[in-house]
């Protein structure tokens, strides 16, 4: 897929890769046969093309005026803006793609790309309009493919964004024949007028924290290396695991609380898709605005974890202080943190603790904010609030252990 998906090594001129994507006969002939014969198979990534052509323009709406199948893309600025202001976002899946190689299952990294991108233009206050991603593999399978770009299709449509075009790109010799690469960037439109302000952050402020899907597509290069010390394998049921690392006690705890993890795998659990905000989170947005409260900005729980990114809504002036414990944190964060030997401090400022989002908002929004989230099957909680930065230090981020709820009483004293 692209405008065209094109295929064909890189740096190798992508200008004729794309050529011989778009024309499959004519004087060209020995040049596919050239490609053919340095490992390139431009045939197979026409087959892909068509796999997904359909799954792709499914994500379109009226503002999309090209797509697939032209050089690059075209998409209006919506109808009806007085000053609009384009916002992107780049990122990649990372290393989270080797445990979908290893599992054979390329169905949902997709998703996480699309994740990583679209929640962080909704952090400036954007809605996402349209997405590109970039696909580099060892071998171009047409089915493998399919299955990764049919990811990013679902993710978009989630997101509420059209998946507008993209690359493949055959490297053989320079990528394993299974390895894969995924990429992609999100442009979202907003008012000039709706854009976050920090500055609208008030000392006292909330922060509510919105559930983790687990750990998302952050810190997989820890993960896999904690793996492979403790010799533990993708297919290994994930309740042994955690018995054998945390008890059986808290084997028992989560059947319970995360019943959907019972007869999982530790690589089904791994593998879960990163939870796409960006619909949510709007929606929320206009549903406060409605009650007369503003939602004053966002914070997209991504690489650095809690204290690295939270501090990121706020002004200069003013610091985030957090209640560890007063939410919950999946059984994957406390099971990850266990084999790496982690302080939880540490663990904090590596993954994303459990919650994917931050909200900053007056205190009178936050039970109407849970309420409204709930509704749409997002779990959330008050986890902190915002403070002078002189009370944090140079990070602008404190924690309160002092201040813990009931989930820092009913968790932290049995997880290690």
């Amino acid at each position: 897929m692209s405008a065209p998906r094109a295929t064909g090594p890189a740096a190798d001129g992508p200008r004729a890769a794309r050529a011989d994507a778009r024309r499959p006969t004519g004087p060209e002939g020995p040049a596919r046969a050239a490609y053919t014969d340095a490992g390139v198979d431009v045939a197979a990534g026409d087959r892909a093309v068509e796999m997904i052509r359909a799954r792709v323009a499914a994500t379109h709406g009226p503002d999309v005026l090209a797509g697939i199948g032209g050089f690059a893309a075209a998409v209006r600025v919506p109808e009806g803006m007085r000053e609009p202001v384009m916002v992107s976002a780049t990122d990649g899946v990372g290393t989270k793609t080797a445990i979908a190689v290893a599992m054979d299952r390329l169905d949902t990294i997709g998703e996480d790309l699309v994740a990583m991108c679209a929640d962080d233009v909704v952090c400036l206050g954007a809605r996402p309009l349209f997405f590109l991603d970039y696909l580099a593999v060892g071998r171009l399978d047409p089915a493998r493919v399919a299955a990764l770009v049919d990811g990013v299709a679902r993710g978009c449509a989630r997101a509420g964004c059209a998946l507008v075009g993209g690359e493949t790109a055959e490297h053989p010799g320079l990528m394993a024949p299974d390895e894969v690469d995924l990429a992609g960037f999100c442009v979202g439109v907003a008012e000039r007028a709706d854009l976050f302000d920090p500055d609208a952050v008030r000392p006292g402020d909330a922060l509510l924290g919105m559930a983790a899907s687990g750990l998302h597509a952050n810190g997989y290069s820890l993960v896999r290396t904690v793996l492979a010390r403790h010799g533990l394998t993708l297919d290994r049921p994930y309740l042994e695991v955690v018995r054998a690392a945390l008890g059986a006690s808290e084997a028992e705890r989560v059947a319970v609380e995360e019943p959907a993890l019972a007869a999982a795998t530790l690589g089904d659990v791994l593998l879960a898709p990163t939870r796409i905000y960006a619909a949510d989170v709007l929606a929320l947005r206009a549903s406060l605005a409605d009650a007369g409260v503003p939602l004053r900005g966002l914070a997209h729980v991504t690489g650095g974890g809690l204290p690295g990114n939270v501090p990121r809504a706020l002004p200069g002036h003013l610091a985030a202080r957090l209640v560890p414990g007063s939410w919950p944190e999946p059984s994957v964060v406390r099971l990850v943190v266990a084999l790496a030997g982690m302080s939880e401090p540490e663990a904090r400022a590596t993954f994303n603790a459990g919650l994917g989002m931050v909200a900053v908002l007056p205190r009178d929004g936050v039970a109407p904010a849970r309420a409204f989230l709930a509704g749409r099957g997002i779990d959330a909680w008050p986890v902190g609030d915002v403070v002078p930065a002189e009370e944090a230090g140079p990070g602008r981020y404190v924690e309160d252990r002092h201040g813990a709820g009931r989930h820092g009483a009913g968790r932290r004293g049995s997880d290690r």
